[in-house]
């Protein structure tokens, strides 16, 4: 009789620590895949912000095309939904002094350079009471235009 009792209550505490263990190793799953949803999104958003940016490098006229590098940006990442994505041309002396796009510089070449930046809320797979995550993930490049 003594032997059935200690095995049962080797069992019973197996259950009763299993029991006990669950939670922990299902909030660490969770927090695994919260992570790797932003982790992807902030991939895809870098990788958008890269290829709009690349299109407007190609050419002055490219560079003169917000709406091209949006589109292009846009199009990188057709998985990510409510991305939104900006376009922006400024431009440089070549001694790093800001200049209007319109106007010329006295110190040598004006560079032109284009920067998209793209944004997207990275939804949560759990979401915890006790922590806040807005799940607003951005991502910008800068390229010089040719």
């Amino acid at each position: 009789m003594s032997r059935s009792f200690n095995r049962s209550r080797r069992t019973g505490l197996a259950l009763v620590e299993f029991a006990l263990i669950t939670p922990l190793l299902l909030l660490a799953l969770a927090g695994v895949l919260n992570y790797a949803v932003a982790l992807r999104t902030a991939s895809c958003l870098t990788d958008a912000a890269r290829i709009g940016a690349w299109y407007g490098s190609q050419s002055l006229t490219n560079a003169n095309n917000a709406a091209g590098m949006q589109a292009a940006a846009l199009a990188a990442a057709p998985g990510i939904a409510g991305m939104t994505a900006t376009a922006v041309k400024s431009c440089k002396c070549s001694d790093g002094s800001t200049v209007s796009c319109t106007g010329s510089c006295t110190s040598g070449n004006m560079l032109v350079y284009v920067k998209v930046t793209t944004q997207a809320t990275s939804h949560t797979v759990f979401d915890y009471s006790g922590l806040s995550f807005s799940g607003v993930i951005s991502a910008q490049a800068w390229l010089r235009a040719q």
